[in-house]
């Protein structure tokens, strides 16, 4: 039934999962069977959900994934990014990957106690926290909750090394820790720029800040004496692979430091989301973009194979490899390892936090 709008966001469709033997709703005459022909579609709004897990490092051990713990302050990303691989994580709490994801969120605002409980345990081992693995640590709610902001302070009380990957300039409202933190080499910063086309942007991720800020984040970053990268990713071939070259070049120019790139991805229930985005934003070249992005993953929507799913196969997969090394020389650029200091680490005292 479709009771939302969509406009202002990246998924078309909100289907009910069924990966966890949820079924789809069906018509049964009922009169909200026609609640749109009545009324019209009703405006999805924004909803927030409090959520008190019991701990909130995150831990991996993937040999292509260069971290081995985050934290992830949210649940949700109201930047609604069509291509998210986040999305399936919604169908655990009976909600669609689809428009719930963008708009159904949920918050931690016990984070950093959290964190400081791991972080004091007798023990514990220091390797750099990934912050904005799963979904974006300065989407739009951050404003009012400022999670990330206490997590931030924790880590920088504690000197724990720690990395954050984003595709907003919000990150810039915690320039103040982020440089105190570089001073002493435990932080590095990864802004995701996917497409430097605004038209392309308002469908792509809708709810992100514009290409044109994300620079100015790295810039600012940069000037400020925290290592920024950026991130190309996903490269969308048909869609936005032409611009791998110009990314690289007005990242350069904003400073940063190196980069990496990733193709795009489609798990579970993404695909068919990607599917119906193309055909309702790009009907010219759906099949096209589908027919390419399945030769870059062993003739199917999506690889999960280790590395592999990180780089895709085939002609496409190399040429992209190839172009985005050849530019990155060009402009002086490395791929991005994150350096970063793991043995200034002081354990947190006492029970509670110091600057909370």
């Amino acid at each position: 039934m479709p009771v939302e709008s969509i406009m202002g966001r990246g998924a078309t469709r909100n289907h009910t999962p069924t990966r966890f033997n949820l079924k789809d709703r069906v018509q049964d005459g009922d009169w909200l069977d026609s609640v749109e022909s009545l009324d019209g579609i009703v405006p999805r709004r924004t909803s927030v959900t409090v959520e008190r897990p019991k701990t909130i490092l995150t831990r991996n051990s993937s040999p292509d994934i260069g971290f081995d713990r985050s934290v992830n302050s949210y649940r949700g990303c109201e930047h609604g990014c069509i291509y998210c691989f986040a999305r399936p994580t919604h169908a655990y709490h009976d909600l669609s990957p689809g428009v719930d994801f963008e708009s159904r969120l949920f918050a931690k605002p016990d984070a950093a106690k959290l964190l400081h409980s791991a972080l004091a345990r007798p023990g514990y081992e220091v390797a750099p926290i990934a912050l904005g693995t799963n979904t974006d640590p300065y989407q739009p709610i951050e404003e009012e909750w400022r999670i990330t902001r206490s997590v931030l302070e924790l880590l920088l009380e504690t000197k724990h090394p720690f990395t954050i990957t984003t595709k907003s300039d919000r990150v810039l409202r915690d320039l103040d820790i982020l440089t105190a933190a570089a001073r002493i080499g435990i932080a590095a910063v990864a802004i995701s720029v996917t497409t430097l086309d605004p038209a392309i942007h308002r469908t792509l991720e809708p709810r992100a800040p514009a290409p044109r800020k994300r620079l100015a984040a790295i810039k600012a970053l940069t000037d400020a004496g925290v290592p920024a990268y950026v991130s190309i990713a996903p490269v969308i071939p048909q869609i936005t692979d032409h611009e791998m070259e110009a990314i690289v070049a007005a990242a350069a120019e904003a400073g940063a430091r190196g980069g990496f790139f990733l193709p795009v991805r489609l798990p579970h229930e993404v695909a068919p989301l990607f599917r119906a985005w193309l055909d309702d934003h790009f009907p010219d070249r759906a099949g096209k973009v589908m027919t390419t992005i399945q030769s870059m993953r062993g003739g199917k929507d999506n690889d999960p194979g280790f590395f592999s799913r990180m780089r895709g196969k085939g002609p496409w997969g190399k040429l992209m490899e190839d172009r985005f090394g050849k530019a990155t020389r060009r402009h002086g650029l490395v791929r991005a390892k994150f350096a970063l200091r793991s043995d200034q680490f002081e354990p947190p005292q006492g029970a509670q936090l110091r600057l909370l």
